[in-house]
């Protein structure tokens, strides 16, 4: 049984930092896509940051380029380093597992699995 369980969110003023964590387990595909997506109030459910497992390609939304890295250790955990955060980083952020390569990576419908979210206040 495939599980994703994120932690790391919080709260923190404009500029600040914090880290992402999502558990992976119940799986051994060896080439898989790792996702974080996030979802403001008000607004559709988009995607952040990509990783592409074992070999460590990595793809961003413009927001945040330059200021969010995702990462992932051999134990399948997958994170998300995020610096100079901005009021508009606020949402709920989720990790979201591709097990089947899929070909569009930046849609919801090629992620087969889902964690609960984590909430990130980011205050001005």
């Amino acid at each position: 049984q495939v599980q994703l369980v994120e932690s790391g969110g919080g709260s923190v003023q404009a500029g600040g930092s914090l880290r992402l964590s999502c558990a992976a387990s119940g799986f051994t595909a060896r080439r898989y896509r790792m996702a974080w997506f996030r979802q403001s109030p008000g607004k559709e459910r988009e995607v952040v940051a990509v990783i592409v497992a074992g070999v460590g390609t990595t793809v961003y939304a413009d927001s945040v380029k330059g200021r969010f890295t995702i990462s992932q250790d051999n134990a399948k955990n997958t994170y998300l380093q995020m610096n100079s955060l901005k009021f508009e980083d606020t949402g709920m952020y989720y990790c979201a597992a591709d097990l089947a390569y899929r070909d569009y990576w930046f849609a919801q419908a090629s992620y087969d699995y889902w964690g609960q979210g984590t909430q990130v206040t980011v205050s001005s």
